[in-house]
């Protein structure tokens, strides 16, 4: 099991039908006004079901 999932994913990174995309909250920055992205842990990015996954 990789334990690399960030706050902001939907599943964790490399599960079947999932794939990245840029974190919505920050637009794929990793920082908001008051620091780094909670969604994101900071990264930019968040795993998400993709074709209907």
């Amino acid at each position: 099991m990789d334990q690399s999932a960030k706050p902001g994913d939907k599943a964790e990174p490399g599960t079947p039908g999932t794939g990245e995309a840029l974190c919505p909250r920050c637009a794929g920055k990793g920082r908001i006004e008051s620091g780094s992205c909670p969604d994101c842990a900071g990264t930019g990015k968040v795993t998400e079901p993709i074709g209907g996954a």
